[in-house]
């Protein structure tokens, strides 16, 4: 199936914002932080993602309700992408010399809220932009190539921190400049080509109504029966996931000790998993097509639970490239089908307030999977039994999961007693 103008559009942006991902939330922004005197550790940055985070899963559901009007997703949409790009860009002025971390934390925060809060409105425009025989195909190709375009502008940033200097912060600057101009640039395509075709019609005191159908929703939660049991089942395995790719790291460092792991080590497991999951995610997405997008998520749940189970067993660094490429594997692959999976089950006309739900679940996971690996360490005295311990959140998720009708239940079952507008071209 060729893709559209608007599909190719959309998966640009995944190309675009997820140079964000990699290079600020991940790599570069934590060593500038650690290089403000005063700072005694980078890990110290978690506690104002967590901010941010929280801000956006609080708001995430409002905000969607009122973008589900007709012309107010993309509106929504430019105004958080403008936010995340001009407040990563601001990252580039402020100076380690300047002693200023609370301006850097802040817009920190700034470009976070952006971030996320313009992926809750490009999420929910996946219900426009292509049918449903063809979801599982675009979300999966937009995570894939996401992961593979986002290494080309954090390679040109990790060549001028080399040739500047590791330790001069002017290269880590050129680099926040470089990935605010990269996610600029592919976010204009979304801009121009991507319409909002399912809305809720314009009516008196938006913001109002938004707030009642909101509460509506709450009350007759019953009537989306599937979308529930999926959300309880999508937390608890996409907090397994999350916790390993935030602990895969500290996880190996902690068991073969910091000796064992340089700089250079750390960024090669990283983009083993960015080039592994590329076509990984591709392939997840064709073979849903053949086995169902049901059967795939549950062949990528586990092989996390596999990828757990090696994990015990690592005592070289080379074990750590062969587990991050287990990670990779999954890693496009389950996450991308969850988008599409959920895309697939929600009314389309309220896909902004649903996804604004789903954000709500995928923020806030992570959140008991590093608590039950540190509460572990800490009773056992031994870290190679953590990453045993959050195989329940897969086993839980897998067996929630597994009691969801074995087709994938389509838009018009939820709708059918619903009024969904469409917009038409003209």
């Amino acid at each position: 199936m060729k893709l559209s103008k608007e599909e190719r559009s959309w998966i640009l942006y995944d190309c675009g914002n997820s140079a964000y991902s990699i290079a600020i939330s991940t790599a570069l922004l934590p060593i500038v932080f650690g290089m403000f005197d005063g700072i005694e550790s980078s890990m110290s940055l978690g506690y104002f993602n967590s901010i941010a985070s929280i801000l956006i899963a609080i708001l995430s559901p409002i905000l969607g309700t009122i973008a589900d009007y007709k012309d107010k997703k993309k509106r929504f949409f430019i105004f958080f992408a403008c936010l995340g790009i001009l407040a990563t860009t601001s990252l580039a002025f402020i100076s380690p010399a300047s002693g200023q971390w609370q301006l850097l934390v802040l817009f920190y925060i700034l470009s976070a809220i952006g971030f996320s809060g313009a992926n809750i409105f490009y999420d929910s425009f996946l219900v426009d932009v292509t049918p449903n025989e063809k979801m599982d195909k675009v979300s999966t190709q937009g995570f894939a190539y996401g992961y593979i375009f986002s290494v080309i502008p954090f390679l040109i940033s990790l060549s001028l921190i080399y040739f500047i200097g590791m330790d001069q912060v002017l290269g880590y600057q050129l680099g926040f400049i470089m990935t605010a101009l990269w996610w600029g640039l592919l976010t204009l395509p979304m801009i121009r080509d991507v319409k909002q075709r399912f809305y809720v019609e314009p009516e008196p005191k938006p913001i109002a109504n938004s707030f009642k159908r909101l509460a509506n929703t709450f009350k007759n939660i019953r009537q989306h029966r599937t979308v529930v049991i999926f959300l309880v089942a999508y937390f608890f395995y996409i907090d397994g996931v999350d916790t390993i790719i935030k602990m895969v790291v500290p996880y190996a460092t902690t068991v073969l000790g910091a000796n064992s792991l340089d700089m250079f080590t750390l960024l090669g497991i990283l983009l083993i998993i960015q080039i592994v999951a590329f076509p990984c995610a591709i392939i997840y997405g064709k073979l849903s097509e053949r086995y169902s997008t049901r059967m795939m998520i549950i062949v990528g749940i586990c092989t996390y639970i596999i990828s757990c189970v090696a994990a015990f067993f690592i005592t070289s660094v080379w074990h750590i490239f062969i587990l991050g490429m287990m990670i990779g594997s999954a890693q496009g692959g389950i996450q991308a089908l969850s988008r599409s999976y959920y895309a697939k089950i929600i009314p389309k006309e309220n896909s902004n307030e649903f996804f604004g739900f789903y954000n709500i679940f995928g923020k806030f996971a992570a959140i008991l999977g590093p608590f039950i690996m540190s509460l572990t360490t800490t009773l056992t005295g031994n870290a190679q039994f953590s990453i045993l311990a959050i195989i329940p959140l897969f086993l839980i998720g897998c067996i929630i999961f597994m009691s969801l009708p074995k087709d994938t239940p389509i838009d018009g079952v939820i709708e059918k007693d619903l009024c969904v507008t469409e917009e038409q071209p003209v």
